[in-house]
């Protein structure tokens, strides 16, 4: 059976924990074909971005030519955008319907606390997205106001709903920020209502990539034939799976990445 195409716009980790590298292992992991875009190279490892080189934008537009005229991508998902300009390039090639079912994360700011991307970058793609996962701080600067309870979550999401993505999915809430309620509460919105989607909530310092894994798991599912809430809840228990997996893990000194292929047993 030819496997599904899932083409991944983002940039590339040296450190192999998030970006493009992370994307392709997802996209390994749950049997669909990876395709991708570099729109960046950085210098970085589990405890910092030392290094920035964003790709010129039409070195961007060429690669997403060089893919989309060849393969037959069933499914989008965008990373780090870097720069305006080349969020212009994949919003351009977005609006004439070349990047179907498009899940955006919206990369600003590295696991690391290195600031990787612009709202305005993000904020091309949204109306073209079928599926939009920013963190509570992604959310936050989306809204520009704070998002740390789950009500805030919610609000968050209806107002980045505003814009155009059919589902919006706020992770990363708990009842405090280190989960000690026990419980990892994302916001599912869409059709104007909102669902909570709660998880027991992984204690581990390996987490660089999680915000990645998640929106490459689901555009991985919806290539698969996933419904977007379906292949919501698959990539939620998918990452919860590799934190399980990783969470033990001594990959580095500063935040390691995730088990993607279950290699660890937990």
């Amino acid at each position: 059976m030819t496997p599904p195409v899932v083409l991944t716009v983002a940039g590339s980790d040296s450190g192999a924990g998030a970006g493009i590298q992370a994307d392709l292992k997802v996209f390994a992991a749950l049997g669909v074909y990876g395709t991708s875009v570099i729109t960046a190279l950085t210098a970085q490892n589990t405890r910092e971005v030392r290094a920035v080189l964003p790709t010129p934008a039409d070195l961007v537009t060429a690669q997403l030519d060089a893919v989309l005229t060849d393969l037959p991508v069933q499914a989008t998902k965008t990373g780090m955008l870097g720069t305006e300009a080349v969020a212009d390039t994949v919003a351009a090639h977005a609006r004439a319907g070349l990047l179907p079912n498009l899940v955006v994360d919206p990369v600003l700011v590295s696991t690391s606390g290195h600031r990787l991307g612009v709202v305005a970058a993000v904020e091309r793609l949204l109306p073209y997205a079928l599926v939009v996962t920013p963190n509570r701080e992604e959310a936050a600067a989306l809204v520009g106001r704070p998002v740390t309870t789950v009500d805030e979550m919610i609000a968050a999401a209806e107002r980045i709903a505003a814009r155009g993505p059919r589902h919006v999915v706020v992770t990363g809430g708990g009842d405090d920020d280190t989960g000690a309620g026990g419980e990892a509460v994302d916001v599912h919105w869409t059709g104007g209502e909102s669902r909570l989607l709660p998880g027991a909530w992984v204690a581990t310092r390996n987490t660089h990539g999680t915000g990645c894994s998640f929106s490459a798991a689901i555009a991985a599912r919806i290539a698969l034939g996933d419904e977007v809430p379906a292949a919501v809840v698959f990539a939620k228990e998918y990452v919860a799976r590799a934190l399980a997996g990783g969470r033990d893990w001594k990959l580095g000194t500063g935040h390691g990445p995730l088990d993607h292929f279950g290699w660890s047993r937990y």
